[in-house]
């Protein structure tokens, strides 16, 4: 549970840099906004991009990869169509704020390990 927590608080982090990187573009009302869209991502990723991933697989082994992108996309926009006060105007604004999302993502769980804790690795002199 403390993992999920950590990964939306990551993805939130990422939805607010998309919001600096974009304000013309991405809008977040407030805060609580931001927290819950980072919440919400986590569920639309954990319950519904497995299905669209699998939906799409065709697809996405003819693009090697690439259309995973376009997924993520989706499942962005589709948390903004289910949470008011964030909004993204059109896919390619979508697009970029996944990307943005993805590699924050990505960097954040370098940090969290597979179960949920923050790992440091230390050297220890002999």
């Amino acid at each position: 549970m403390i993992g999920f927590v950590f990964r939306a608080v990551i993805a939130a982090l990422g939805l607010w840099l998309a919001t600096w990187l974009m304000p013309e573009r991405i809008h977040i009302d407030s805060a609580v906004t931001l927290l819950l869209a980072g919440l919400l991502l986590g569920v639309v990723n954990a319950i519904v991009r497995p299905v669209a991933v699998i939906l799409t697989l065709p697809l996405t082994l003819l693009t090697l990869g690439l259309f995973l992108l376009v997924v993520n996309a989706a499942m962005l926009a589709l948390v903004a169509l289910l949470l008011p006060g964030f909004s993204i105007d059109g896919f390619w604004a979508a697009f970029l704020a996944a990307i943005i999302v993805g590699i924050t993502g990505w960097l954040g769980s370098w940090f969290i390990g597979s179960n949920g804790r923050v790992e440091v690795y230390a050297r220890r002199g002999r």
